[in-house]
C-alpha cells in the first residue's frame, strides 16, 4: 500500500559538506545620546522665556510706565520753568527771528520785557514782604483777640456769667489744638503717600503725551495708521525729511518750528496746511522727497500731495485721511438727473470731485483738448464723459474718430455726424481727411461776414497716436502721420488749433502713453486743457501738462497705475483751480456703457435726427499732371500763377486752395521744375508733356 503513497512536497536536500558556513553578526543598538549639559537647558531655558511674546509685553509695559513718569517729571519742570521764567518768550523771538519775521519777533521782544519788569517789581516787593507780614500778623492777631473779647462779653452780658467773657477765647484754643493734633495723626501717612500721589501725577502727565520710545508704546499707538495730523507730526516729519538746512533750522527754533506751519484745516478727505520754509530751504526739496514726507506722517506716497501756493518759500501739504483715496466716488449727475442738460458756452461739464471732495466742474467753451495717460487708466471714459454732457446741448455738432475701434464710442452713432472707428491706416485715412474737412469748414466760418454765430464744431479723435504714428502716404507722396510740415494730420491739428477756437471748431484728442514722435510738441501745447492720467516717467508727464504745472506740483507720473484709474492731474483755466496752483488733481466720475447709451438716447431725443456717415465722401479723384497740362494749353512757357487761376477754374475744389507750393511739388514728383525767366517762375510745355508721356509709357511697360 505505501508504494501507492505520492508525496506532494519535495524532500529536503541534503547539506553540502563543503558549503560555506554563514556567520551571523550581532549589531548592537546605538549609544545612548551624551545628556545636555545643565547650563545649556538652562541656557535654552532663559532664551525661550526671555522672547516669550508675555516676556515681551511686560517688559515693554514696565519701560513705558517708568518712562511715562520719568518723562511727565521732565514735562512738569519745563511747564514750570517756563512759567517762573522768560524762556518761553525768547523761544518765539528766536523762532520769529528763524522764519525772518521782523514784526512778530519786536512783539515777542516787547512782551518780554513786560514779563522781566513785572517780575522785577513782584521781586522788589518781596523785600518789603517780611515786614508787611509780621505787622499783619500782629494787627490780625490783635483784632481776632479783641473782637473773640467782645463776642466773650456779650456772652457775659447775656448769661450774667462772668466766667463767658473767655469762653471764645477757650474754644478758638481747643479747635486749634484739635487742628494739632489733626495734623500729627496725618503728618505721617502723608509724608509717605504724599509722593506716591505726585509720581501717579507726573506718570498721568506722561500717558496724556505719550512720553515714552515708539517701541514700548502700545500695539495701537505703535501703528501710525490713520493717526490724525497735528502739528508736532507735521514738524517732525519735515525734521526728519533728510535736509539739513531744514533740520538745523528747526533745532534753532525756540518754539520746535511750530510758527513754520499755518492753520491746519479740513479739505475733503483730508487736511491742508501751508508750510513756510526757512531760510535756505528750496521748495524743490521739499517736492523731491515726497514719498518719505509720506512716510513721515504715516501716510502712502499717493495720499500725500504737494503743491507751490502764491506765497514765496511756501508749500502746500493736502494729506487724505489713511485709505480715504482708496473708496469710490458717487456716480455722476449726467446718470442720476435724467433732466440735466448742457450750455455749450456757459455751463460747466460735472467731471468728479477734487481731493477736497468739492465737485470738480469742467468749462468746454473755445478751449481745445488734450487727454493723455497710460493704457487702461480711463482715458477714453473720461473723454466720453465731457462728450456725453456736450451732446445734451442741442447746437454741439460732433465728428468722431476712434483708432481704438473696439465700440467705445459706438453710442454716438445718430448723434455724431461723422464715426469712424477701426485702427487700421484706411481709418488713418478716413480721420485725417476728416479733420481736413473741418478745417475746410473752419475756414468757410472765418470768411463769413462779421457777426455771424456758429453752432459748435467738436472734432474728436480717440488714440490719436495711431494717426501720429501712420506710415501711409497718398498719392503725392505726402505722410498722413509724423510731424512734418508735408504730414496731413498734423498740419490739420495745427490750423484748427490756430484759428478754430474764434468761430467754435475744437479739436479734442485722447493719447496714450505720450513720446515726442506720437504726441508731437507743436500738438500738446495747442490744447487749452489739458489732462494727465497716471504716466510712468516725469518727462512724460511735462509732455502732457508742460513745464509750468510739473514745476508748480503736478504728478501724474507719481499716480498708481491700475489702482488710480480715473484720476486726473488737470491743467486748464477752465476749471477752479485754487490760488497760486498750476494744477488740480480730479478723481472722475465713471459712466459704463449702459450708461452712455442711455445719456446719448436722451440726446438723440433733444434732436431732429443725424445721419452718421461712418466714411469721408471722397471728391473725383483727379490727375494731377494732365490737368496742369490742360491748364498750360499750347503756351510754351505759362507763368505759374496763370497756371493756378486756370486750375481753379478748372476744378475748384479740387485746386481752390492750391498754391505755389502745391503746384511746385506735384511737378517736381515727376521730374519737371519750375525756374525763372525775366524775373517770374515759369514752366516748361513741352516738360510736362514729356513727363506725361513718360509716365504713359511706364504704365504700358507695367501692364505689358
Amino acid at each position: 500500500m505505501s508504494e501507492n503513497v505520492v508525496q506532494l512536497h519535495k524532500p529536503a536536500p541534503l547539506p553540502d559538506e563543503n558549503a560555506p558556513v554563514t556567520t551571523l553578526t550581532v549589531v548592537p543598538d546605538a549609544a545612548p545620546a551624551p545628556p545636555v549639559p545643565l547650563w545649556v537647558r538652562s541656557g535654552h531655558a532663559i532664551k525661550t522665556a526671555v522672547t516669550h511674546d508675555r516676556t515681551r509685553a511686560a517688559v515693554r509695559a514696565a519701560a513705558r510706565h517708568g518712562l511715562y513718569t520719568v518723562n511727565g517729571g521732565r514735562i512738569v519742570a519745563r511747564r514750570t520753568w517756563d512759567g517762573r521764567t522768560g524762556a518761553r518768550y525768547e523761544r518765539m523771538l528766536r523762532a520769529a527771528e528763524a522764519a525772518g519775521n521782523l514784526e512778530a519777533a519786536e512783539e515777542w521782544e516787547e512782551r518780554l520785557q513786560r514779563f522781566r519788569a513785572a517780575r522785577h517789581h513782584r521781586r522788589m516787593d518781596l523785600l518789603h514782604s517780611p515786614v508787611d507780614a509780621v505787622k499783619g500778623v500782629a494787627v490780625g492777631a490783635g483784632m481776632s483777640i479783641g473782637v473773640l473779647v467782645a463776642l466773650g462779653v456779650v456772652m457775659a452780658l447775656n448769661t450774667k456769667h462772668v466766667g463767658d467773657v473767655i469762653t471764645p477765647l477757650s474754644a478758638t484754643v481747643d479747635f486749634i489744638a484739635l487742628l494739632i493734633r489733626i495734623v500729627r495723626i496725618v503728618w505721617g501717612p502723608a509724608l509717605t503717600v504724599g509722593p506716591l500721589l505726585a509720581l501717579l501725577a507726573l506718570w498721568s502727565v506722561g500717558r496724556k503725551q505719550q512720553a515714552a520710545p515708539q517701541w514700548a508704546l502700545p500695539a495701537n499707538a505703535r501703528s501710525g495708521e490713520g493717526e490724525p495730523i497735528t502739528p508736532s507730526i507735521v514738524v517732525k516729519a519735515l525734521r526728519d525729511l533728510g535736509v539739513p538746512a531744514l533740520r538745523n533750522a528747526i533745532k534753532e527754533m525756540g518754539d520746535a518750528g511750530a510758527s513754520m506751519l499755518g492753520p491746519i484745516t479740513i479739505a475733503g478727505c483730508g487736511v491742508e496746511v501751508d508750510v513756510t520754509l526757512p531760510s535756505g530751504v528750496s521748495t524743490v526739496e521739499v517736492q523731491g522727497r515726497r514719498r518719505k514726507l509720506a512716510e513721515n506722517l504715516t501716510r502712502h506716497e499717493h495720499e500725500v500731495f504737494i503743491t507751490i501756493p502764491q506765497a514765496a518759500r511756501t508749500v502746500r501739504l493736502w494729506i487724505a485721511d489713511s485709505g480715504a483715496l482708496d473708496e469710490p466716488i458717487g456716480p455722476s449727475p449726467l446718470v442720476t438727473d435724467e433732466t440735466l442738460t448742457a450750455d455749450y458756452a456757459t455751463g460747466r461739464a460735472p467731471w468728479g470731485q477734487d481731493l477736497r471732495g468739492d465737485a470738480a466742474a469742467l468749462s468746454l467753451y473755445q478751449r481745445h483738448l488734450l487727454i493723455t495717460g497710460l493704457s487702461n487708466q480711463g482715458k477714453t471714459v473720461a473723454l466720453r464723459s465731457l462728450a456725453l454732457w456736450l451732446a445734451l446741448d442741442r447746437s454741439v455738432q460732433f465728428l468722431m474718430g476712434d483708432l481704438k475701434g473696439v465700440g467705445d464710442w459706438a453710442m454716438f452713432d445718430g448723434l455724431a455726424t461723422t464715426l469712424i472707428q477701426g485702427p487700421t491706416d484706411e481709418h488713418v485715412i478716413q480721420v485725417t481727411e476728416m479733420v481736413e474737412g473741418a478745417v475746410d469748414e473752419m475756414n468757410r466760418r472765418i470768411q463769413a461776414p462779421p457777426g455771424t454765430v456758429f453752432p459748435p464744431l467738436i472734432v474728436l479723435v480717440d488714440e490719436a497716436q495711431v494717426a501720429f504714428m501712420c506710415p501711409a502716404k497718398d498719392e503725392d507722396k505726402r505722410p498722413y502721420g509724423g510731424a512734418k510740415a508735408n504730414s496731413r494730420y498734423f498740419m490739420a491739428v495745427r490750423k484748427i488749433h490756430n484759428q478754430g477756437r474764434a468761430v467754435n471748431v475744437l479739436m479734442w484728442q485722447g493719447t496714450q502713453d505720450p513720446t515726442n514722435e506720437n504726441l508731437p510738441k507743436l500738438v500738446r501745447e495747442g490744447a487749452h486743457t489739458r489732462a494727465s492720467l497716471a504716466l510712468g516717467t516725469e518727462s512724460q508727464a511735462r509732455m502732457a501738462l508742460g513745464d509750468k504745472a510739473v514745476d508748480g506740483g503736478a504728478a501724474p507720473n507719481l499716480l498708481r497705475p491700475g489702482l488710480d484709474r480715473g484720476t486726473l492731474v488737470v491743467a486748464s483755466d477752465g476749471i477752479t483751480i485754487p490760488a497760486g496752483q498750476s494744477s488740480i488733481t480730479v478723481r472722475t466720475h465713471y459712466i459704463d456703457d449702459e450708461a452712455a447709451v442711455a445719456i446719448t438716447d436722451r440726446a438723440k431725443a433733444l434732436r431732429d435726427g443725424v445721419t452718421t456717415l461712418h466714411a469721408v465722401e471722397r471728391g473725383e479723384e483727379r490727375d494731377a499732371l494732365a490737368d496742369i497740362a490742360d491748364a498750360i494749353g499750347d503756351v510754351e512757357r505759362p507763368l505759374t500763377a496763370d497756371i493756378l487761376k486756370r486750375l481753379s477754374l478748372l476744378n475748384a475744389d479740387a485746386y481752390g486752395s492750391w498754391t505755389f507750393a502745391d503746384l511746385k511739388r506735384v511737378l517736381e514728383a515727376d521730374g519737371v521744375e519750375p525756374y525763372k525767366s525775366h524775373g517770374r517762375m515759369v514752366v516748361r510745355r513741352d516738360a510736362v508733356r514729356a513727363a506725361l508721356a513718360d509716365r504713359a509709357d511706364t504704365d504700358s511697360v507695367s501692364a505689358s
